[in-house]
């Protein structure tokens, strides 16, 4: 704003033509649509007030005027990018000030939905999933019927469960969260997506820096968890019961929901996790299991291997 406001007060200035400039300027401002309108509004301004604000009348001409003269944020042309000027009177002087376009808002809001989806070592491919690429077909269509309910369900609130989807290698299970999850970030809710075998070693690592706890509470809050190849991952009594068990939990007294990918039905996931270094322990798995289906509705999805 200093800028213009400085450099046109110098150039009328030290020009010899001063006057002259000065009253072409003047009528080429006043005879603005929009400053016209400004001023016919403001019939208690007089011709004193609007001389002594040609510059700032001026300044306002010059600016594009809600994304008007720019054909995208980054192509901005104002001088404060994504910001555009406003006209206003207070105590018989006008004034200019701005206000962030429509361009800009609607960036910063891609910028913040971006952050909302974070994953944990899960590929680039699911973080940019899209539900508009999912193909219709008879083996997949109750699970998507399922997504888009609750989709709906979420504009009002999220619902207590998630899903948890299984079946073969490749019939994009994983693919379908991602999808959710961008899906979702439309509202404004946040999701995690957590690889399983790499949030395994993601919790052993975190010994050695002493943030176990803070990265488990942080899975325990997520808006929206999502727990990908469980069953995958080598498996330890103390992951399962003090990690899993301790985040399942929280998030089944909180009803928050959980989504999970798994290979493994319930039933099978169940004789997996009750397997362990130091020997079957069907009870402890079975907890788990009954956590599981608090928090989600079991969906079988079958098809052929699509990573071939």
């Amino acid at each position: 704003m200093d800028p213009i406001q400085t450099s046109l007060s110098k150039w009328m200035r030290e020009n010899r033509n001063f006057q002259e400039n000065y009253a072409k300027i003047r009528e080429e401002v006043l005879r603005d649509p929009e400053i016209n309108e400004f001023l016919s509004l403001h019939s208690e301004l007089g011709k004193r007030e609007i001389n002594k604000s040609l510059i700032k009348l001026y300044e306002y001409k010059t600016q594009s005027k809600q994304c008007s003269g720019c054909s995208s944020f980054e192509n901005c042309q104002n001088m404060l990018q994504g910001y555009s000027p406003i006209l206003h009177v207070d105590k018989g002087e006008i004034h200019l000030s701005y206000e962030k376009c429509h361009s800009r808002m609607m960036y910063e809001k891609d910028k913040k939905q971006q952050k909302l989806v974070q994953s944990v070592h899960v590929p680039k491919e699911i973080l940019q999933a899209s539900l508009n690429d999912i193909e219709s077909d008879d083996v997949r269509d109750n699970a998507v019927m399922e997504m888009f309910r609750f989709i709906k369900e979420a504009s009002n609130g999220l619902p207590k469960k998630g899903f948890y989807f299984y079946g073969p290698f490749g019939v994009g299970k994983t693919y379908l969260l991602g999808a959710l999850a961008n899906e979702l970030k439309k509202m404004n809710y946040s999701s995690m997506i957590i690889y399983m075998p790499e949030f395994v070693r993601e919790i052993k690592s975190s010994f050695k820096n002493d943030t176990t706890n803070e990265k488990i509470d942080y899975f325990k809050k997520a808006d929206i968890l999502m727990l990908d190849d469980i069953g995958a991952e080598m498996q330890s009594a103390w992951f399962r019961d003090e990690i899993l068990g301790s985040v399942l939990q929280y998030r089944m007294m909180e009803q928050l929901p959980v989504f999970f990918t798994s290979n493994y039905s319930l039933e099978q996931l169940e004789g997996v996790l009750s397997t362990t270094r130091d020997g079957i322990e069907t009870v402890k798995a079975g907890r788990i299991i009954e956590r599981i289906k608090q928090v989600s509705n079991e969906i079988e999805i079958l098809g052929e291997n699509r990573r071939k």
